[in-house]
């Protein structure tokens, strides 16, 4: 069990640092290579894709915490 939780945490690991480096920083930052940036406030961003991604970006750092404290107890 203990070996099935450590691959999740590494998998849910991944997934986030993309997820975060596809936030669009200052300059755009790598999500403007991807055409997702454009505008928008700081917080929430300002189109449909941006606020989906911090969506998803929020729902596995939520997972990543669970499972960390799961990992802690098991």
């Amino acid at each position: 069990m203990e070996t099935l939780l450590g691959i999740v945490q590494v998998l849910i690991s991944v997934i986030l640092v993309f997820l975060i480096l596809l936030h669009s920083g200052k300059d755009a930052g790598l999500s403007g290579a991807f055409g997702i940036g454009g505008g928008g406030s700081s917080f929430g961003g300002g189109s449909l894709v941006e606020r989906n991604l911090d969506r998803w970006t929020i729902f596995f750092a939520v997972l990543f915490v669970l499972n960390t404290i799961v990992l802690l107890k098991v």
